[in-house]
């Protein structure tokens, strides 16, 4: 019998937000692909989209697509939440307890994964800032992956504004979560390139769905017995940035660019 056999699973708990058209593609790759003789999901919890209601969603990204390209994006978002796979879908396909919380991080949320015995705590779009309490609980770390270059594109929307900015590729990113946000050592990156003229929904599927490939790459070079987390580079962050979401001023920039949404 190899070493490799005897490693035992690595633990790991999911937080992510309830998106059926984006972050569903990220859940799609990943629970099919997923190798259970070394990475055991021991739960996930998936809250509302910015955490916010429904509405309040609806209008921030109305103002972002404009009238007609939010209702061709609804067109598509409509039957996806009606009809079709979820991310709660995926997960419990997959044999995976998917647990609720009003917030993760509460008192009664922080107990209730600390009692799970988790090795890792993976963020994919989580909706809130973990806190200290949170970030403490796993016996390795945390890791988060964000969809843009770190430490230069921090914040939301990263697919957006490096086709805002002209880069040749999305640099999807693997990174240690620390208090501050998106400050933690970058663990692994893959470069997703981008087109002259390009689509918006065409990248963060693709950018999703490699992502998915790449936190499964990650958490299989983690052996459990080690406990510790895969090597990792600071960021240097007199480099850093942070952006907002877009505003109207941006969006008619990366129209005139030649780049759609849709």
């Amino acid at each position: 019998m190899t070493d490799t056999a005897k490693q035992p699973p690595l633990r790991v708990y999911l937080i992510t937000e309830d998106d059926p058209l984006y972050v569903a593609r990220f859940f799609e790759v990943f629970f099919a692909e997923l190798p259970r003789d070394r990475i055991e999901v021991i739960g996930i919890t998936v809250s509302r989209a910015f955490h916010e209601s429904l509405l309040k969603t609806a209008r921030r990204v109305h103002r972002f697509y404009g009238t007609i390209d939010f209702i061709r994006l609804f067109a598509r978002w409509l039957p996806n939440r009606l009809l079709g796979k979820k991310i709660r879908d995926y997960a419990r396909d997959a044999g995976v307890s998917v647990y609720d919380a009003q917030s993760v991080n509460s008192a009664a949320f922080v107990e209730f994964v600390k009692g799970l015995h988790p090795d890792l705590l993976v963020s994919v779009a989580a909706p809130e800032v973990f806190k200290g309490p949170l970030l403490s609980v796993p016996r390795i770390g945390c890791l988060n992956i964000h969809s843009g270059r770190l430490p230069r594109y921090r914040g939301m929307m990263p697919t957006f504004w490096q086709l805002r900015h002209g880069e040749k590729a999305a640099v999807v990113t693997v990174h240690e979560m620390v208090a501050k946000l998106d400050a933690g050592g970058v663990v692994r990156t893959l470069a997703f390139p981008l087109k002259d003229h390009d689509i918006l929904h065409r990248v963060m599927v693709g950018t999703k769905q490699q992502g998915a490939r790449l936190m499964i790459d990650v958490l299989s070079s983690i052996d459990p017995r080690e406990g510790r987390m895969p090597a990792s580079t600071p960021l240097d962050m007199s480099q850093a940035g942070y952006f907002k979401y877009p505003d109207a001023e941006n969006v008619k920039a990366y129209r005139a660019m030649g780049h759609r949404f849709l």
